[in-house]
């Protein structure tokens, strides 16, 4: 074997061997850190690789993981603990992806590279570790997020030599990643440009947009003048600076100029391709990010081999350094890569971690439990109730609130209502839906829900959010009771002073509401910059505002029976 220096780290000795060419079936190189235990010999490998440069990762030797509000907490630290790798006997393969690193080649778009599928580039990164003399020809993967999302993407390709992969907190539905419910999400900005929390990509010069590299200048500059007609979009001033220098930030220029969802997204979205997977696949993900939970458990629908799902518990950011789950992957990866008969596959496929009651709900699917669901109506003095309301409009006048777009105020209006004190515990898992009946004096605005389980003491807990931008409100074939689906194809402005009906999707979610506690909806157009969930989250993670001032009547009458359609757990009956 080639010679490797050595270092200390936590009390291990470990042999590193550093920026290894890596070639791709083009001639194209990628570039690699590899560390593992000192003995000369093969071993199994933890491949890890994305945009964020390997020297980034590295730095997990030297920093303790730090958890969210730390100033601290870097979001792009994500390949694992190299140390614990090592520990466990494992190589850990840190790669530099084309056009980014020390890698050669170009980088365009998110999930395709130079036209090369960024999973064409997995499988030959992989199969070339497999070759290598200090690996014994079993490779997994490694990493959350950008890295979870690229073990998905390698799967999908069946590189032989891959034989099981460990996701935690991945991204899949590309459009879901970027847009919740229609309205742009920020975090993808940070992630790629190293903002508020994130160190960003590792830029080279051969990082390019796929929207400048697809189309002529002409129809660049008729898109970029129709996004900018978007007053939402007009009112911010970063997406006035992307897209008038779009060679700045590449990768965001093309997610504002694609505010549908379609091809552009599809050819990007591991779900689609998961049903050519069928090595066995574990998903982890931690609840407080509905919308990457909901793509978790659609990817799991799809997959084809042997498959485990876990839910665990709030809050919603993992530590950087990422550390978290490391106990679960290398007990899947002793059985799956090793050999080792410890029972990783036994028991129940999907185990959820039940807020609230904080007990563990299982099954063999999504959800793991039966349930049944129940209508929550919104009623007048802001009160939910298992009754619908009565009165007609005449008498039920609608609440309602005017937003102010937030160029002018740095105020939040948010509607509120409650439940009376549960008598009992009360248990819900699954999807949900909220029905709003509403009017507003413009042809757009957001409806953003949150749901919170609050205790008699005022202490509360976010358990499920809800997004839909008013034009975006279609829904399509595949919605049943509680569980809505919207193409997010086309737009459909809104006659001003009209009545109508909202469908927002509530993101999956797992909690039982004890005795004495309420359940709390919140319904507003923004989301108020610092909160009790919010401070657990980057600076960046908010959604695009309203750019113009907006009046929200919402009518809760006999007629408009706006309410929550919730997934109550059915006790004493089998799956």
């Amino acid at each position: 074997m080639a010679e490797f220096e050595t270092l200390d780290a936590g009390g291990e000795s470990i042999a590193v061997r550093k920026n290894l060419e890596v070639p791709m079936r083009d001639g194209v190189n990628l570039i690699a850190d590899v560390y593992h235990g000192t003995e000369n010999k093969p071993r199994p490998a933890l491949v890890a690789l994305s945009p964020y440069g390997k020297e980034l990762q590295a730095m997990a030797l030297t920093m303790p993981a730090q958890r969210r509000p730390s100033p601290m907490w870097d979001g792009c630290i994500e390949a694992g603990d190299i140390t614990r790798v090592v520990k466990e006997d494992y190589a850990h393969v840190i790669g530099d992806l084309r056009g980014t690193g020390h890698a050669e080649g170009e980088h365009i778009g998110n999930y395709n590279a130079g036209g090369v599928s960024l999973g064409q580039d997995a499988y030959d990164f992989i199969e070339w570790v497999a070759e290598q003399p200090w690996c014994d020809g079993n490779v997994g993967m490694i990493g959350i997020s950008y890295f979870g999302s690229m073990q998905v993407l390698a799967a999908a390709e069946r590189p032989p030599h891959l034989k099981a992969i460990f996701v935690s907190g991945g991204h899949y539905d590309f459009y879901e990643t970027t847009y919740h419910g229609g309205i742009m999400w920020f975090m993808p900005r940070a992630a790629r440009e190293g903002r508020g929390g994130d160190s960003g990509w590792a830029f080279t010069d051969n990082v390019k947009s796929r929207m400048l590299e697809t189309f002529s200048p002409g129809e660049i500059q008729e898109r970029v003048a129709e996004r900018l007609a978007d007053p939402d979009v007009a009112a911010w001033p970063n997406l006035v600076h992307v897209l008038n220098y779009p060679k700045n930030h590449e990768a965001w220029f093309d997610i504002i100029t694609n505010e549908l969802d379609g091809e552009w997204y599809e050819e990007r979205n591991p779900i689609t391709l998961a049903p050519n997977i069928d090595i066995p696949v574990y998903l982890q993900i931690d609840q407080g990010r509905g919308w990457t939970m909901d793509g978790t458990i659609e990817l799991f629908d799809a997959l084809q081999g042997p498959k485990k799902l876990d839910i665990g518990s709030y809050p919603p950011m993992q530590s950087r350094p990422f550390i978290e789950e490391h106990d679960k992957m290398f007990r899947w990866y002793d059985y799956w890569l090793k050999g080792i008969e410890n029972g990783a596959m036994d028991g129940p496929a999907v185990n959820v971690f039940v807020e609230g009651s904080r007990e563990i709900a299982s099954g063999e699917q999504w959800p793991p439990l039966p349930v049944e669901y129940r209508p929550l109506y919104l009623r007048p003095r802001r009160k939910l109730s298992f009754e619908p309301e009565l009165m007609g409009a005449e008498y039920a006048a609608p609440d309602g609130f005017y937003q102010a777009p937030l160029t002018v105020t740095d105020k939040v209006e948010i509607l509120r209502w409650d439940t009376e004190p549960f008598d009992e515990p009360t248990e819900m898992i699954g999807t949900g839906a909220a029905h709003i009946f509403a009017e507003i004096d413009q042809d757009d605005t957001n409806f953003i829900l949150r749901m919170w389980d609050t205790a008699p003491n005022g202490k509360r807990q976010l358990i499920t959010t809800g997004y839909l931008k008013a034009s975006h409100r279609e829904l399509d074939e595949r919605t049943t009771e509680g569980n809505p689906y919207h193409p997010h194809t086309r737009t459909e402005p809104v006659e001003p002073g009209t009545v109508e009906e909202y469908v927002l999707r509530l993101y999956p979610f797992a909690n039982t509401f004890k005795q004495g506690h309420r359940l709390t909806v919140e319904l507003s157009n923004a989301e108020p910059l610092a909160d009790e969930h919010n401070s657990l989250l980057p600076p960046d993670a908010f959604h695009l505002p309203v750019g113009r001032p907006v009046t929200h009547k919402i009518y809760r009458d006999a007629k408009h029976q706006s309410r929550l359609v919730l997934p109550f757990t059915v006790k004493g009956v089998e799956a």
